[in-house]
C-alpha cells in the first residue's frame, strides 16, 4: 500500500485502533503468540495490526477483535441506527405529502 495516498485521518484512526487492540489484549493478559494462534494469523500480522498497518486485511482485524470478545462492536460499525448523517439525509428527502392513487382508492 502507498501510505502517501491514505488520508491522514484514516492513518490516525488505524493507529489508534491498533493501539486500542494491543491494550485490550494486554488487559486480558493474552500473550501475542497465543492471540495470534487463536485468530489464525501470524504473530507478525498481529504486530502489524497493533501498529495500525493499513495493508492488513479487514478479516485479520476482525479475527483478533473476535478473539478479544469485541466482535459485536465491529458488527455495529455501519449499523444504520448509528448513521446520524445518513438518517439526516434520508429525513431531508422524505416526501412532503403522500397521495393515494385513483387505482388504490377503488380497491378500498
Amino acid at each position: 500500500m502507498d501510505i502517501k495516498n491514505t488520508p491522514f485521518p484514516v492513518r490516525r484512526t488505524l493507529k489508534k485502533l491498533g493501539q486500542d487492540l494491543c491494550d485490550a489484549r494486554k488487559r486480558r493478559r493474552i500473550p501475542m503468540q497465543l492471540a495470534a494462534e487463536r485468530a489464525a494469523i501470524s504473530r507478525a500480522t498481529l504486530g502489524k495490526i497493533e501498529k495500525g498497518d493499513e495493508g492488513v486485511s479487514l478479516g485479520a482485524y476482525a479475527r483478533i477483535i473476535f478473539v478479544l470478545g469485541m466482535i459485536e462492536r465491529l458488527a455495529e460499525l455501519a449499523d444504520p441506527t448509528f448513521d446520524e448523517l445518513g438518517l439526516g439525509l434520508e429525513a431531508e428527502n422524505l416526501p412532503k405529502r403522500i397521495r393515494i392513487s385513483r387505482k388504490e382508492k377503488g380497491k378500498g
